[in-house]
């Protein structure tokens, strides 16, 4: 069995050469300093429909594909919020994945290994048609070829649940010697306006900046952030931590507004990495 694209043709294109036409767009001019990202281990990118938010994700990859090493990388892990309300709290694919650029391999045995931790199964309904994931996927294969991927959704976002799904993924990776990267995926501020957005927003990135995730989780309760995976992105910044980075890094901020026009209702997305 393998799971097939749930979202392609809406959020990206279904045709192999108007997605990659579309993925080369929204890499064009985006620059990140490549010492000053070499030494990332986990990532954030958002996960709308490419015409919005492709264009901040562009930095996370570009970031990712200036990583020191990056060849000698085992497994990408990638999380995201649980939108559809189906499965399990923590849910892990066991199968692999397929986009209009082809398939993508699922390490199973690490996947098996997190299925092992209490409160994390393997279960496919979660994201049968949950995009979050998915959506990361195409940019992810610009820059590795044939990339072997673990595929994490995340119902339960809770400060516990962070923590214990960082505890898996260390256990995991040491057991099984890999080397990994882990990318988050999450949208910000939801259907304010871009101002609102952007001061609820900046309390929470700056606690990111600081690798404070209790007072993330923090802000984005105080606030009332309406961030989708913030979960996924504690949980980032906590494996990040857990590897001797020391701090976040907003690599680009931006909204809906700037595709649409419309800043009086804005979806807004960051890419992030910690280091």
């Amino acid at each position: 069995m393998e799971r097939k694209p749930a979202v392609v043709g809406t959020f990206y294109p279904s045709e192999r050469d108007e997605l990659m036409h579309l993925i080369d767009r929204c890499m064009k001019g985006v620059t990140v300093d490549k010492e000053a990202v070499a030494s990332a281990s986990s990532y954030v990118a958002p996960h709308a429909g490419y015409v919005y938010s492709g264009p901040v994700a562009a930095y996370t990859y570009k970031a990712l594909s200036l990583k020191a090493h990056l060849e000698k990388i085992d497994t990408f892990l990638i999380m995201g919020p649980n939108h559809t309300g189906y499965g399990t709290p923590i849910s892990v694919s066991g199968v692999d994945w397929n986009t209009p650029f082809g398939k993508v391999d699922n390490d199973t045995e690490f996947a098996r290994e997190l299925a092992g931790t209490h409160g994390i199964e393997i279960d496919e309904s979660a994201h049968r048609f949950e995009h979050s994931v998915e959506v990361q996927l195409p940019f992810l294969q610009t820059i590795i070829e044939r990339p072997r991927c673990v595929f994490v959704c995340m119902g339960d976002q809770s400060r516990e649940s962070s923590g214990l799904l960082c505890g898996a993924i260390n256990d995991a990776e040491k057991k099984l010697g890999r080397k990994i990267v882990v990318i988050a995926s999450s949208d910000f501020n939801h259907y304010e306006s871009a101002a609102v957005a952007k001061g609820k927003d900046m309390p929470a990135i700056k606690a990111l900046e600081k690798l404070n995730v209790v007072e993330f989780y923090k802000q984005i309760e105080e606030t009332d952030d309406s961030a989708c995976g913030y979960g996924p992105i504690a949980t980032a910044a906590l494996y990040a931590k857990s590897h001797g980075a020391t701090r976040g890094r907003l690599l680009k901020y931006a909204t809906s507004g700037d595709a649409t026009g419309d800043y009086d209702s804005v979806v807004a997305y960051a890419s992030l990495l910690f280091q």
